[in-house]
């Protein structure tokens, strides 16, 4: 008896470790699941249109020519898409996003000005993806006829300043254009006094993108 006790406590003891063990194992590898999963996942719940899009909107040509950041926002004068906007279109828009922030809602700039270049590029990336150039004249203008080359238009996320543009952008003279496009704004001063004017179902339906 006096050596048998002493060898079940070993093999208790070899039992537990091992448990341990395999407990710790069990541990690490829900933890590495998990840390993979996370980001996933946060950014599918994300994901929307603008977000979408934003990916469209890298380039070749970068920032200079009118590529814009994550994260980018009105009052951002050092990216050249916020720079070279519109002045009276800049101006309404910081005054509409100083206002909506007061609601805690912030704008966030999907697309701004863009050079010629960059619009023929996502032109040729439209027709790649929508299989024809009309189809694709539905989204993306020609860089003779786009309000962003002139600087005359921005796409701003997320959903929730679409929202609010939506219902107070009037009071700014700040516009949604197309029925297709609930991020894409242009400046209409007189909107202030009389309201919105009808949207146009898409681009294709803009006169300015029959020249």
């Amino acid at each position: 008896m006096t050596y048998s006790e002493p060898a079940r406590t070993t093999r208790r003891l070899r039992i537990r470790r091992i448990r341990v063990a395999g407990l710790l194992v069990v541990i690490a590898a829900i933890a590495a699941v998990l840390g993979y999963q996370l980001p996933a996942s946060s950014s599918s719940t994300a994901a929307s249109p603008i977000d979408g899009r934003r990916s469209e909107h890298r380039g070749a040509l970068g920032e200079a020519g009118g590529a814009v950041p994550d994260g980018a926002t009105v009052f951002d004068d050092e990216i050249p898409g916020v720079a070279r906007l519109d002045p009276a279109l800049r101006g309404a828009l910081r005054q509409a996003a100083t206002d909506a922030a007061h609601d805690g809602v912030e704008f966030v700039v999907d697309s701004g000005w863009r050079s010629p270049e960059y619009q023929e590029q996502l032109l040729r990336e439209a027709v790649s993806k929508y299989g024809s150039e009309a189809e694709a004249a539905r989204w993306v203008a020609t860089p003779d006829t786009s309000a962003h080359v002139s600087g005359d238009a921005i796409d701003i996320g997320p959903l929730a300043a679409t929202a609010w543009l939506s219902e107070h952008g009037a009071g700014y003279g700040l516009c949604r254009i197309y029925g297709n496009e609930p991020w894409h704004y242009e400046l209409r001063p007189e909107a202030i006094d009389h309201g919105c004017p009808p949207m146009y179902a898409d681009p294709t339906q803009d006169p300015r993108m029959q020249q």
